[in-house]
């Protein structure tokens, strides 16, 4: 059984999120330890993002800035899409919180519905997400 890291990298809809874990050097960590939920932004999400902007996180110097976007994505424990609950918190790996809706059979996180779900690994699962979950500067 593949690990999340593997999981995201070998999914053609998570290309670019690959390339994202891969200039954070995130790699490492989403190989080994865990269990982790990834909400992972498609493909269709990334191109939602301004023209530039993930091009200019994923250049050496702005590794740690890149590590935090996908830091907002990434949850501690393996949380199965039916396990979410509507009004749950999630604490992100870099302490931020993301509010969980549950409505007609279809769960948002942070308001970005849940695409593809349960993408099993042996440390963690991973949902894709319809857009890249982007947190105030001030939270």
């Amino acid at each position: 059984m593949k690990n999340v890291a593997e999981i995201v990298g070998t999914d053609k809809f998570l290309t670019t999120m690959n390339r994202g874990i891969v200039a954070s050097d995130l790699t490492e960590k989403l190989s080994h330890t865990g269990p982790f939920t990834i909400f992972a932004p498609s493909e269709i999400a990334f191109g939602k993002l301004d023209s530039g902007v993930f091009l200019n996180l994923e250049k050496p110097e702005n590794k740690m800035e890149m590590a935090d976007l996908l830091n907002h994505h990434i949850v501690l424990g393996k949380i199965s899409y039916k396990d979410f609950k509507d009004g749950q918190q999630l604490k992100t790996l870099n302490g931020q919180e993301l509010y969980v809706t549950v409505t007609n059979e279809s769960v948002s996180i942070n308001g970005s519905r849940v695409q593809a779900r349960d993408m099993e690994g042996w440390n963690g699962v991973v949902h894709s997400l319809e857009k890249v979950i982007i947190l105030p500067e001030n939270t």
